[in-house]
């Protein structure tokens, strides 16, 4: 049986505003029951464990899915959520890949957290996929710490410019995570609508754009690890 591990962020705090941010929940329950609906195993973990924060916006009625709603009433679900796995207790050798959800919170604990880095790092020198979607790229930034020249030529999607100064959020942030990612060497492909799907496969990794891309960077994960 697959397993799959989904690295969440811890972080909750945004700039220069008292609005919080966190794991955007449509991102998470979509590639989460995705994997599972597959017959996978998914094993969650994040920098400090235990309970992500979740962003109070993915929770508004405009912004559930029908995967958000399934996950209201999976107990199973809620407690794992609940209970997630320290990151630097995981381990790349016990899982075929690994996902990250985005949320705004990558930009800032994912980005800089070593153990993420390095286990982007050994899940592609395993010769296992890796793959996150929105402000889940901004973990690549780690591992592009970690092993400089890393992104460089790599074709990934992103949250882009655009849809950051749509969502009203450019001021909170620290950096734009498009930009970021550009001046680190990635070209950074993006759907010609702001908001629209749009999933990028570039060898081992897979990178979606936004919210609407959580699930097709999900099945585009299967379909990497069935082929």
């Amino acid at each position: 049986m697959r397993k799959i591990l989904m690295v969440l962020t811890s972080h909750s705090a945004m700039e220069n505003t008292d609005s919080k941010t966190g794991v955007w929940l449509g991102e998470f329950t979509d590639p989460y029951y995705e994997f599972i609906d597959t017959g996978y195993t998914v094993t969650l973990a994040s920098p400090k464990g235990g309970r992500p924060p979740v962003d109070p916006m993915s929770e508004l009625t405009e912004n559930i899915t029908s995967s958000n709603r399934r996950f209201q009433d999976d107990e199973h679900a809620k407690t794992a959520f609940s209970q997630t796995s320290v990151l630097d207790q995981v381990s790349h050798t016990d899982y075929d890949a690994v996902f990250y959800p985005g949320g705004h919170g990558p930009i800032w604990d994912l980005a800089v957290d070593n153990n993420s880095g390095l286990l982007i790092l050994d899940f592609l020198d395993s010769g296992k996929p890796v793959a996150a979607v929105c402000h889940g790229p901004a973990a690549l930034i780690s591992a592009e710490r970690q092993r400089p020249g890393f992104l460089k030529g790599k074709t990934i999607s992103a949250f882009s410019n655009t849809e950051e100064t749509m969502v009203g959020r450019s001021g909170n942030v620290p950096y734009q995570l498009q930009t970021r990612l550009e001046e680190l060497g990635a070209e950074v492909k993006t759907a010609l609508v702001p908001f629209l799907s749009h999933v990028e496969t570039d060898g081992l990794l897979i990178t979606g754009q936004n919210p609407l891309s959580a699930g097709p960077t999900a099945k585009a994960l299967i379909e990497v690890l069935e082929s």
